[in-house]
């Protein structure tokens, strides 16, 4: 590394550049796997934060399960339920609605009576000033947890459980009172983030959720079922006509999921081999422009191994202080954008890309080493004149 290091110490603009532009792309990635990860958060944290070790939704004869359009019937919540090996089986329903918050004499912001609203019940209910909010409905019983989703479930049913978005959005706390299809409902409880389809949720009583799925057009029915135990999965999802699946596995039923990561995920990936294609240019160039430097050390006597080891020892060096510089950028963009943007800071969305960015850089100085490894002792030493 000792020529290295006084490479990197006389040819400071040169590295400066470099780094910068490391550093650039890094804040590029960085920013946008933080974007791609809050607006995936903002899509399924309420899917993840089911009860249950697998997520059972309806198997259409043709296509793949959706959780728009499953519904579980009771033959197949009983086949479920009596499957052996089935500790607990949790009907959840899933549907959009729409929410206004009300008044505590049961009228909306607009003065409608909450139970005379038609229009309410048909899923729009809105007040004069716009305070309606898509919100998902999310229907479970309440002791089926005290995590996620199903710590806000409520007891009554009259009341409701509220995540934070969903709260923040109608401006209301506990004890407030809100609209949903036509009936008020008290907000029992205020808790953390929890998203479907970038709406924010609301939790009932499944037989609150169903009374409200009914005035919104459905049949009432459960959406999925929170199974938890070991029976044979296969087995019994064949026969009841149904797919079981881990809750990770099972965010390729939403489809707004699958669209939006896979092109997010895509613009990352391209950007990756953006970054190698960069930084392998940068250090070709670098080494083109010291093959003289390198043959005259060939000469003294320098082995092709040492050489090679001193130029991606300097490579990673800038790299390593590039992608720092970039990382510390997402971290502190991304604190600031948190309020406004879905971003999510984590060691996925920092750390990761910026391995990732060190080995494809590492690859794309190796690329250039054929300088270094072909430059010939005999040229530097003027036999060719």
């Amino acid at each position: 590394m000792f020529v290295a290091w006084r490479d990197l110490r006389f040819a400071r603009g040169r590295f400066v550049l470099i780094g910068s532009v490391v550093a650039l792309i890094t804040v590029l990635v960085g920013f946008l796997a933080g974007l791609t990860g809050g607006l995936a958060a903002q899509n399924v944290s309420a899917v993840l934060a089911l009860p249950g070790d697998r997520l059972v939704l309806q198997q259409p004869s043709d296509g793949q399960p959706s959780f728009a359009d499953s519904r579980i019937g009771r033959e197949a919540l009983a086949g479920w339920r009596a499957s052996a090996g089935v500790d607990e089986v949790v009907p959840v329903g899933i549907v959009q609605g729409r929410a206004v918050r009300a008044a505590a004499d049961g009228t909306d912001a607009s003065g409608t009576g909450a139970a005379g609203s038609a229009a309410g019940a048909a899923g729009s209910a809105a007040d004069a000033d716009g305070a309606a909010v898509g919100v998902a409905l999310f229907g479970l019983p309440a002791s089926t947890g005290s995590d996620g989703v199903a710590a806000l479930a409520p007891r009554s049913a009259d009341e409701v459980g509220l995540s934070a978005g969903a709260a923040h959005d109608l401006g209301v706390r506990a004890g407030d009172h809100l609209t949903i299809a036509g009936t008020t409902f008290e907000v029992a409880t205020v808790g953390g983030d929890a998203w479907y389809s970038h709406t924010p949720v609301v939790a009932m009583t499944p037989e609150a959720w169903s009374t409200a799925d009914q005035r919104l057009g459905g049949d009432g029915d459960p959406t999925v079922l929170a199974v938890s135990g070991d029976p044979d999965w296969a087995s019994v999802a064949e026969r009841t006509h149904t797919s079981a699946a881990t809750p990770l596995s099972s965010l390729t039923a939403l489809e707004t999921f699958r669209s939006e990561v896979g092109s997010l995920g895509l613009m990352i990936a391209m950007l990756f081999g953006v970054s190698a294609l960069v930084v392998g240019a940068f250090f070709t160039v670098w080494t083109m422009q010291r093959s003289g430097d390198v043959a005259v050390l060939k000469a003294l006597g320098a082995s092709t191994p040492s050489l090679v080891r001193d130029a991606l020892g300097q490579a990673l060096v800038v790299l390593v202080v590039g992608i720092g510089v970039g990382t510390a950028a997402v971290v502190g963009l991304g604190t600031l954008a948190g309020g406004a943007l879905p971003f999510l800071l984590s060691p996925l969305t920092t750390l990761v890309p910026g391995v990732v960015m060190a080995l494809l850089g590492l690859a794309g100085a190796a690329v250039a080493l054929r300088t270094v490894t072909a430059a010939d002792p005999l040229t530097a030493l003027g036999s060719n004149r």
